[in-house]
């Protein structure tokens, strides 16, 4: 049988979860999740066993597949890394309600959750998480590792490095095909910011107005 695998057993992992469990045919795929700390190996959580990094990597790896269901950048980043070095691969993590338009590009390892829309023109990096109810509008180029928390609004003509966390309820301001609205690597928004202006990589920025914290 065919191995999905879900890095995690926090609430980004639950709550990916069911999304992968509604996706398979049991009679071919098993899900299981992923966790590094031994006291959570070897125990179910909401119904699915918990294994060890090292117990999959003593399988048949053509036949496992990996979802990184990390919130935090810089972790899911790692965890990718040391996935890619063992000779896993990635699956994507595609909600029903997800809608998705015209030339979009998502690189591997995406996770679109429920009531998330990317429209046209858009270009995103390798493991992306879109949380729940979060949009990507038209001509957005977004790096590698980068997180939406649920209800982002990221408008059009906006570029996001690699590494940017988005928290709840931010807003990014549509930028223009001149000159587009820049969040830098590793740019931090915080919950509910409203973004007009560029983010410098690195810095974290609260508020409406968005201002460096």
């Amino acid at each position: 049988m065919k191995t999905l695998a879900i890095y995690g057993t926090s609430g980004c992992a639950r709550g990916v979860l069911p999304i992968v469990r509604a996706s398979i045919n049991p009679a071919e795929t098993t899900i299981v999740l992923v966790d590094d700390n031994p006291d959570v190996q070897g125990t179910s959580v909401n119904g699915t066993p918990c294994v060890s990094f090292e117990e999959l990597c003593t399988g048949d790896i053509s036949r496992t597949e990996f979802s990184i269901a990390i919130a935090a950048p810089a972790i899911r980043k790692k965890l990718a890394e040391k996935c890619e070095d063992a000779g896993f691969g990635f699956f994507d993590v595609v909600a029903k309600t997800h809608l998705c338009f015209d030339d979009v590009e998502v690189g591997p390892g995406a996770i679109l959750c429920d009531n998330t829309q990317i429209t046209s023109n858009v270009r995103i990096g390798r493991h992306f998480h879109g949380n729940i109810y979060s949009y990507v509008e038209h001509d957005c180029v977004i790096g590698d590792f980068v997180t939406f928390a649920p209800r982002v609004c990221c408008n059009g003509n906006v570029i996001i490095e690699d590494g940017a966390y988005i928290g709840t309820g931010a807003m990014l301001r549509q930028g223009t095909p001149e000159k587009p609205l820049r969040i830098g690597a590793g740019a931090t928004v915080g919950m509910g910011a409203v973004v007009t202006k560029d983010v410098a990589a690195g810095v974290t920025v609260v508020g409406n107005p968005a201002k460096e914290l």
